[in-house]
């Protein structure tokens, strides 16, 4: 699977693809790189930046993303395209750094597409995304002329996805190049290291019998029997996006996870 190329920021790169030509400004997402390709039979085939996962063996931080692509990917509509040497990008999106809406981001967002010769321009990428049935990443501005920009004076918007200042900024031009900018209070901002929490407080302060009333509820309004198996499906996925450094990065006991929250959905079924 062909593999990402890493951004550089725009200081490092301002020369040639501010040089002519026009741009796009999408949102800057913290989350991690996930690729995935399919076969002539529909089946996929995931990896992030550097790995691609074999079937049956995907790593915790992508599997509520990979269960996302999975159930969501319109079969018919990627089947009915030439699928050869395709590779598509996204961001999973999990709790790193910026304090997202968990309601509201998606947990797959798509920003790239190789077609087995080059990478797409990104009105091309939208279009492809939006026919397959996923969200791509959210544009700021589009076709803005090259020489017009000024990085020294750009200042990053507001996010689409929670209240405050995006992360920052991918910079896109139509022929491949790319560049970041990031938000102030982000540049040279390192991660904390996740501290060990035990997993029935992880699950406890995530599973609040609101949570568990507002889960069954949406799964109601999408006609699914909001029974215990449904529900621990449905949170179980959110669970692993929105406490990540806990459970995931902090190396919670996955399995005392994966029954304290059984437990509590047992429990709000029975009162």
């Amino acid at each position: 699977m062909h593999s990402y190329p890493s951004i550089p920021s725009l200081d490092s790169a301002a020369d040639e693809l501010l040089e002519d030509g026009h741009l796009w400004i999408q949102e800057l997402i913290d989350a991690d790189l996930l690729r995935f390709r399919i076969d002539d039979s529909g089946g996929l085939q995931f990896g992030d930046r550097t790995t691609v996962f074999q079937p049956g063996d995907i790593p915790p931080e992508y599997r509520y993303a990979t269960r996302f692509v999975e159930r969501t990917l319109d079969y018919e509509a990627a089947l009915s395209a030439d699928l050869d040497g395709v590779v598509f990008y996204c961001v999973a999106t999990h709790e790193r750094t910026v304090p997202y809406d968990w309601d509201r981001l998606p947990p797959v967002l798509g920003i790239d597409i190789w077609d087995g010769e080059r990478f797409l321009p990104p009105d091309a990428v939208e279009q492809v995304f939006e026919r397959l049935g996923l969200d791509p990443v959210n544009t700021f501005a589009k076709e803005v002329r090259a020489v017009d920009f000024d990085p020294g004076s750009y200042t990053v918007p507001e996010s689409d996805w929670y209240d405050g200042r995006a992360y920052g900024v991918v910079v896109r031009s139509k022929t491949g190049r790319r560049a970041t900018i990031h938000a102030e209070q982000f540049r040279d901002q390192g991660r904390a290291r996740p501290t060990s929490v035990p997993p029935v407080e992880i699950v406890d302060q995530f599973a609040a019998s609101g949570r568990l009333e507002r889960a069954a509820s949406a799964l109601s309004d999408r006609g699914l029997a909001p029974d215990s198996d449904t529900l621990f499906e449905h949170l179980f996925d959110r669970l692993l996006r929105q406490e990540h450094r806990a459970v995931v990065e902090g190396d919670a006991d996955l399995g005392a996870v994966r029954a304290r929250l059984s437990e509590r959905i047992d429990d709000s079924i029975t009162d």
